[in-house]
């Protein structure tokens, strides 16, 4: 969620206007005055824009929160209202800022308009007629996906979530053939109306001066479109290798465990059998593919009952994570406010988030917490999303996010990543650190989740993009995408999936236009971030051993970032860190170096044909 307040004050006007020598005419004079007033116009609609949107902000972040810990029709309804209204604004300002962005004017209002104008992922026609039709088609695509699901042959019809629970259990082909192909087909009946709505924010996009969808949402880099393009593919470059290693053990074992008849020793990995509805994280198959011996002698969710761990101590010690750091305690009103424990006399969204309900202080979780090693890492994430709000608090509203979108979910990242067996000894929940024969099948497990999602975090946007500008046309949806998930995963369908289907919209960020690429720039941001804080801590031990607990060198420089907010280009705040101003995949080589070594050798002692 974008959440902000502002601290609003008038900027600095830059008037890059030549006067002659010899004197001004007086076609010269109207030209300057005209200038002057169109920047002093647009230094005005700003700061008006930063304080309606500001105010906005908290009525918006206060229905949602009551909607989400209280789900009843009514609260549905008073969400819908402000969120037609956030609509509604977001686009008269981002048509407007459209208007000024040519003026000669400070770098920071310069910066503000362009992202008023670029914030957008769906923009509407300046038509209302149209603009009616784009809202009403995105709410049917979300309403589609929302209601979808399968039916089996018992009467039983399973949620998304109790689906995927199977794809997660199941060793069985067919099963998990059933339940694939059950999920796509909720998805069918959205392709006519994801077509239409391309077509309709492709019109948006042209009204704010682009030249098409996919040109508006590559412009939100500090880089230009197809800059940024190069960017994303000279990254995936650097960690390929890595992935090709992963994926070549991964189907051998799997090759082994179902056969060659369920999966082919050389070709892509039939996607129903990696423990994921989407195929996207493998963790789940860990248990089929973890080398012997890989248990590294204790259980962290044994661990935390063994210690009486409840749902607040659990929050308390992530807490303590941050302060060991220097941040600042949390607030008072965060432990009055947040949500825990699911309650037992409503419903409530469970799914974790953090939120900032008035862009200063009011920062929350809301969990339905687990007492699991699974959440005690996901709650050390969603805190590194409040501190994050919490620092960039003093900028200006515009400015109060991440310096781009995969910033945010990085931060979380990098922080889980310190939970390492050091970090467990350093707070009392193990007594031993596991020698190093033991970190394979750790650093294993996380590059089944982690690794794996890469090349699925980058290939959403890549069909998305495509679709958008037109290089890839509606006769072509399915089979782009199944070309793109070979190109990029080596994963294919694993039955024939033809035009008539529309296997995009069964992942929910396509229905739902939320933007994919950001998880695969935090996947790459949070091993450099890690690297980085670790050398800034003074670790000289192995990368993926190292926790930055108790290091206060690392946190101030962690911080000075987070401060930072979206207010500079996100080179800038990158360089605060890691000290260079370039995204950096090696970081990831260098944090599973043991891995690949060793699923090289597994790789070769097997006689594995690596590729497909």
């Amino acid at each position: 969620m974008k959440l902000f307040q502002p601290k609003l004050k008038r900027l600095s006007l830059l008037i890059a206007i030549s006067i002659g020598v010899s004197g001004c005419n007086s076609a010269q004079d109207n030209s300057q005055t005209s200038t002057q007033s169109k920047t002093e116009e647009a230094q005005q609609f700003i700061e008006q824009a930063e304080q309606s949107l500001s105010d906005l902000s908290i009525e918006i972040n206060r229905s949602e929160w009551i909607y989400s810990n209280f789900i009843t029709a009514d609260t549905a309804a008073l969400s819908a209202s402000v969120g037609e209204k956030q609509t509604a604004t977001s686009v008269k300002l981002a048509t407007q800022a459209a208007k000024y962005t040519d003026l000669p004017l400070d770098d920071a209002s310069l910066r503000k308009l362009n992202i008023l104008r670029s914030s957008l992922v769906l923009p509407a026609p300046l038509d209302p007629v149209k603009n009616a039709e784009l809202a009403s088609i995105s709410s049917e695509l979300n309403g589609l996906y929302g209601k979808g699901k399968y039916c089996f042959e018992d009467g039983r019809c399973l949620t998304q979530p109790e689906l995927s629970a199977i794809m997660g259990e199941s060793s069985d082909p067919a099963l998990l053939l059933e339940v694939w192909k059950g999920w796509r087909d909720i998805a069918t009946p959205m392709r006519p109306l994801f077509e239409r709505e391309v077509e309709l924010a492709n019109e948006g996009a042209i009204d704010l001066g682009y030249a098409n969808l996919s040109e508006l949402w590559r412009s939100q880099y500090d880089m230009k479109p197809d800059e940024f393009s190069t960017e994303l593919d000279r990254l995936w470059g650097q960690v390929k290798p890595l992935y090709d290693s992963l994926h070549c053990y991964v189907r051998g074992e799997l090759n082994e465990e179902y056969g060659e008849d369920v999966v082919s020793a050389n070709g892509p990995i039939p996607a129903h059998l990696l423990g994921n509805m989407w195929a996207q994280s493998w963790g789940n198959i860990y248990d089929k593919v973890a080398p012997q011996d890989a248990d590294p002698g204790y259980d962290v969710t044994e661990l935390l009952a063994k210690h009486n761990y409840d749902e607040i101590k659990m929050v308390k010690q992530a807490e303590s994570f941050f302060s060991s750091l220097g941040f600042d305690e949390l607030p008072d009103t965060f432990w009055e406010r947040s949500l825990f424990v699911q309650p037992k006399d409503r419903d409530v969204v469970c799914h974790a988030s953090a939120w900032d309900l008035d862009n200063l202080d009011d920062i929350r979780i809301k969990m339905c917490i687990q007492k699991t090693a699974e959440d005690f890492s996901v709650i050390h994430h969603e805190l590194g999303h409040n501190y994050y709000q919490r620092a960039y608090k003093g900028q200006p509203f515009i400015f109060k996010n991440s310096a781009n979108d995969g910033f945010h979910e990085a931060i979380g990242d990098t922080i889980a990543l310190s939970i390492t067996p050091s970090y467990l000894k350093q707070i009392g929940l193990l007594d031993e650190v596991p020698d190093a024969s033991k970190d394979i099948g750790l650093l294993l497990k996380q590059a089944l989740d982690k690794v794996a999602f890469m090349p699925f975090g980058l290939m959403i946007d890549q069909w998305r993009w495509k679709v958008f500008s037109g290089e890839i046309t509606p006769e072509q949806y399915n089979q782009a995408w199944w070309d793109l998930r070979e190109k990029y995963q080596g994963v294919k369908a694993p039955i024939e999936r033809s035009e008539d289907y529309f296997d995009p919209g069964a992942k929910y960020h396509v229905p739902g236009n939320v933007p994919y690429t950001r998880y695969f720039l935090a996947h790459i941001l949070q091993f450099q971030f890690h690297q980085s804080l670790c050398d800034i801590a003074g670790d000289k031990g192995p990368v993926h051993r190292c926790s930055i607990y108790g290091n206060k060198d690392a946190g101030s420089k962690l911080n000075t970032m987070l401060e930072m907010g979206q207010s500079r280009p996100w080179p800038e705040a990158l360089k605060v860190v890691t000290g260079s101003p370039e995204m950096d995949a090696s970081a990831v080589l260098d944090y599973f170096a043991p891995l690949q070594v060793w699923l090289n050798e597994q790789n070769t002692q097997a006689n594995r044909q690596c590729g497909w």
